[in-house]
């Protein structure tokens, strides 16, 4: 593993996906805002972006880091340079310096008509206190520290208690499955998986690699969703010879519309698929026990079995099965609709609504037997 001193020396592949996935996520996740805030005008007419770990920019390598990435999809877009507000932070002083200059070299910076706000602040209590206390404008946290320092529920409540605010950040399992049997850090892990952290440090007591870091995440996949009706998405990063997991890029969001663009965001970075079922490189779980890793690693033929035992004797229309079903299980909308029309040639379901060319429509009703 590089020191923190040598990580911004060339811009590693994995740094290049997770960095990916942000722009993506960010330039639809602003589409959407934006679209809501045009159509009502007591809206606030403005969007966030906020990076806690920025970095200095680009890597040694020249290549550009997410906070470059960001402020030029910005400036290419008309509607984000009069609305977008960010801010950039890093305790490291020579990072904050380099990346601001780094962003005063970016082309045609100046049609932003907020300029980027550089923070040089150590994250902890006093930043979740900062924005737990006012009435946030939709913004999309970008939480990447380069351990477990500073990383609490609380500060990931703080950015998504206000409307259209979402929430990515990076897990750094390697570290954490350590730092749970590290009573020095106790503390540490307590403010990242809260109250239930003396009972995921009992079920970790003998189990193995595979088992206990399919835990750690569930774990902390219900204590995000503890704090209200929350979606949560990992993205998985292994090791070259995909035998250890380094990290996982975690999305938390509150609405349904951010979890199904991320999804959709995530499978085209997976570096691979079974059946059309994207892997989000996600480590095979090997108990049910494990659910959120388990029903993220099951293949396409088992859909079609899910829908009849999870719908049995109900009818509803093609989309609301997709919503309802389609949380926490790695299947995406066009899965969804390749199974229904399958099950529908096969006669082992019945439907009413119109066809198009295009396949099985969102308004297509579905009566499944008893």
């Amino acid at each position: 593993m590089p020191s923190i001193n040598t990580f911004f020396d060339e811009s590693q592949e994995q740094s290049i996906v997770k960095a990916k996935i942000v722009e993506f996520y960010f330039v639809a996740w602003a589409k959407i805002i934006i679209s809501a805030q045009k159509k009502y005008s007591n809206y606030a007419q403005k969007v966030g972006y906020v990076d806690l770990f920025a970095g200095p920019g680009r890597y040694k390598d020249g290549s550009i880091s997410t906070p470059l990435r960001i402020l030029n999809r910005a400036i290419e877009d008309e509607d984000l340079c009069k609305r977008l507000v960010t801010i950039f932070n890093d305790k490291d002083e020579e990072h904050s310096r380099s990346l601001s200059y780094a962003i005063e070299d970016l082309e045609n910076i100046s049609k932003l008509e907020n300029k980027p706000v550089i923070w040089n602040e150590e994250v902890g209590d006093g930043i979740a206190k900062q924005f737990d206390k006012i009435k946030t404008i939709p913004l999309l946290a970008f939480i990447d520290p380069w351990g477990y320092k500073g990383l609490s529920l609380r500060l990931v409540d703080a950015f998504l208690k206000d409307w259209g605010c979402d929430c990515i950040f990076f897990f750094n399992y390697a570290r954490i499955n350590a730092g749970l049997s590290n009573p020095l850090v106790r503390e540490h892990m307590k403010a990242l998986f809260g109250d239930r952290t003396d009972e995921l440090t009992q079920e970790l007591r003998n189990l193995l690699p595979c088992e206990r870091e399919a835990t750690i995440v569930e774990f902390l996949a219900q204590s995000l969703k503890s704090f209200g009706q929350r979606f949560v998405l990992p993205f998985c990063f292994k090791t070259q010879g995909g035998t250890r997991t380094t990290h996982h890029l975690i999305f938390v969001t509150k609405n349904f519309k951010g979890y199904e663009v991320m999804k959709q965001v995530m499978a085209r970075q997976s570096s691979k698929d079974f059946q059309g079922v994207p892997s989000f490189q996600f480590l095979p779980s090997t108990s049910i026990n494990q659910k959120l890793l388990f029903e993220l690693n099951r293949p396409l033929d088992d859909l079609h079995e899910l829908l009849l035992e999870d719908f049995r004797g109900r009818t509803a229309k093609m989309r609301e099965i997709y919503e309802e079903h389609c949380v926490d299980t790695p299947y995406i909308k066009a899965n969804y609709k390749k199974v229904l029309k399958q099950m529908e040639q096969k006669s082992l379901i019945r439907t009413q609504g119109r066809r198009t060319n295009r396949g099985f429509a969102d308004d297509i009703v579905v009566t499944f037997p008893g």
